[in-house]
């Protein structure tokens, strides 16, 4: 039974580990359209936006947006090992900005290995 446990245990942190596709937006991106590759954490606690509470944004062209489309909580607890509260994250997403806001379409929440993949090919 322990073990039984213990493996329920293990594949669910993994499965948080892993990339997330939000539930709010769509499975897969579109292939009309541009695919951003970003930086997504707490618009709060790490891009210092204005706000009563920890919030999904993301970064591009150095300036931060908060998102629309998908939530801090799609991706896990934000205050969590690895949340969006204590780290800031990769993520490709595909969307528009209107009215200072990022209006998200696809939201995807990239694996570690990705993250560093990606970061050691455009170094």
């Amino acid at each position: 039974m322990k073990s039984f446990i213990s493996t329920l245990i293990f594949s669910f942190i993994s499965y948080v580990a892993f990339a997330q596709v939000s539930p709010n937006s769509a499975k897969t991106p579109d292939p009309q359209k541009k695919l951003l590759t970003v930086i997504a954490s707490c618009g709060e606690c790490n891009f210092n936006l204005e706000g009563d509470d920890c919030d999904l944004a993301i970064m591009i062209d150095g300036k931060a947006y908060y998102v629309d489309g998908a939530t801090i909580k799609d991706f896990g607890h934000p205050h969590a090992k690895g949340g969006f509260c204590v780290a800031k994250r990769k993520a490709e997403v595909q969307g528009e900005i209107i009215n200072g806001r990022f209006k998200a379409t696809y939201f995807k929440l990239l694996k570690l290995e990705e993250e560093k993949t990606t970061k050691s090919t455009k170094q």
